[in-house]
């Protein structure tokens, strides 16, 4: 009798501690809320978004970071000068966690938004402040470094023994591009015995042709054609858009080259490949993800980033067929490891 009463007992609360168990089971923890997204805004200065220039590689930058950071990202094209403190006020509205702002143009409008809202994070492309400021981190590039490279290569490579440059506006970030490529041909000189002759810029007296916009092609064409006419037979311009015209032009008269700046523009401007030479890179992109991944991680803090040869900030692609020898290859790699070795000065 005991025994049946025992066995009874026994078996319901079995069966209680897995009703329970099935209860608990059924039961679905509590999620934890998902983070909310961080906010990464653009504003482009008077070139937009797709001007194959710094404000669409800066864009690629932000578009990286949605894809692989899951930000979510937002942008504003300025068309007028007038139009840099509205945006960037619209995105502080909107609540955006990491404003990019792009070029030299865009520096006062972003210190007065900046010291106004001390708690918004910037970042300012092509630009920075000193004394720096605590919320603003200031994107440069020494892509001097990278132009005295083109202009080394440039000048190993001329038929004619002449070769260009000009730039949009002469400001720091555009002449930094000239300097470099300028005192990359006077390197080539010294070192092979040679008078290469660069038209366009003078080094020495920081002097030369400018079309003072970064939107005319028409300008870009008629300089590249003026170039031309005056024996350059490989030419740099430093003026975004601008330089797609001088594409053009080299394209329709033939028997010269182009040096595209801040992308390979055997990507960006690739109906313009057969007359490629190179391109000086000025990797925007790779700056504003490490940028919106500082904001992610919180260790975002103002100052100022400079991208180098040694930190891969800049460079140039590898050279396509037929542009210049294995000979001319090699002696590229020892002065790229002498410029990054401190051996080799690229600026005046």
């Amino acid at each position: 009798m005991f025994k049946k009463l025992y066995l009874v007992v026994a078996v319901l609360i079995i069966a209680s501690m897995a009703l329970a168990a099935c209860q608990q089971a059924a039961t679905p923890a509590p999620q934890e809320p998902a983070a909310p997204k961080i906010k990464v805004c653009q504003v482009t200065d008077t070139g937009g978004i797709d001007d194959k220039s710094f404000n669409a590689t800066a864009w690629k930058g932000v578009e990286d970071a949605m894809k692989e950071l899951g930000v979510e990202g937002k942008y504003l094209e300025s068309q007028q000068q007038t139009d840099y403190e509205k945006n960037i006020n619209a995105f502080i509205e909107d609540g955006c966690d990491l404003i990019v702002t792009v070029g030299f143009l865009l520096g006062d409008a972003t210190k007065a938004a900046a010291e106004a809202n001390p708690d918004q994070k910037f970042a300012i492309v092509d630009f920075a402040y000193d004394p720096t400021l605590p919320n603003v981190l200031g994107l440069t590039f020494a892509t001097d470094q990278a132009a005295f490279l083109a202009g080394y290569a440039a000048a190993g490579a001329t038929k004619t023994g002449k070769v260009g440059t000009f730039g949009g506006i002469q400001i720091p970030p555009v002449t930094v591009f000239m300097d470099g490529f300028a005192l990359g041909v006077k390197y080539y000189n010294e070192k092979h015995g040679t008078n290469v002759e660069v038209l366009g810029w003078d080094v020495a007296n920081q002097t030369g042709l400018f079309t003072g916009n970064f939107e005319s092609t028409d300008d870009g064409r008629q300089l590249g054609q003026t170039l031309m006419d005056e024996g350059a037979d490989i030419i740099m311009p430093v003026a975004g858009p601008v330089g797609l015209g001088t594409a053009a032009a080299v394209q329709e008269r033939g028997n010269a080259w182009i040096i595209g700046v801040d992308t390979d523009w055997t990507i960006s401007a690739s109906q313009f490949t057969d007359v490629i030479f190179t391109s000086v890179l000025k990797k925007m992109d790779k700056a504003v993800f490490e940028a919106a991944k500082e904001v992610i991680d919180g260790t975002f803090k103002g100052g100022v980033y400079v991208g180098t040869l040694a930190n891969d900030g800049v460079g140039i692609p590898e050279f396509l067929p037929g542009r210049i020898s294995d000979d001319l290859k090699a002696e590229l790699e020892q002065v790229k490891a002498d410029i990054i070795a401190g051996k080799i000065k690229t600026t005046p």
